[in-house]
């Protein structure tokens, strides 16, 4: 499939080393998308461990349903290992007529 480019206001087609260029930027891109699914994870463990941090403050004892919890968010790394399980971590609702429309289905997500 060729592809083209606009060079002022004209459509141009690349030519085979632009095309080359492309591919394997492509290639770069689509190589580094584990990499990226597991930086987006991790950003979200980390939003929900600072959302129950105040538990771990020396004057609150924090129940140990949500220690739990708080660990399992920790072993995600050692836990899900494939690209195809970052999959299953970023899953969405995508029902628009449930509550939970956009949110996280995976129940690891749901503090307890």
């Amino acid at each position: 499939m060729a592809r083209y480019k606009l060079e002022n206001n004209t459509r141009i087609q690349f030519t085979a080393e632009e095309e080359a260029e492309f591919d394997a930027l492509q290639t770069t891109w689509n190589d580094a998308s584990a990499e990226r699914k597991l930086a987006q994870i991790k950003d979200i463990r980390l939003q929900k461990l600072i959302e129950t941090d105040y538990l771990a403050n020396s004057d609150v004892t924090m129940p140990d349903n949500i220690k739990t919890w708080r660990q399992s968010l920790r072993d995600i790394p050692q836990d899900f290992l494939t690209e195809e399980q970052y999959d299953l971590l970023l899953a969405r609702e995508t029902d628009k007529t449930k509550d939970n429309f956009g949110e996280l289905t995976h129940s690891i997500w749901s503090k307890p």
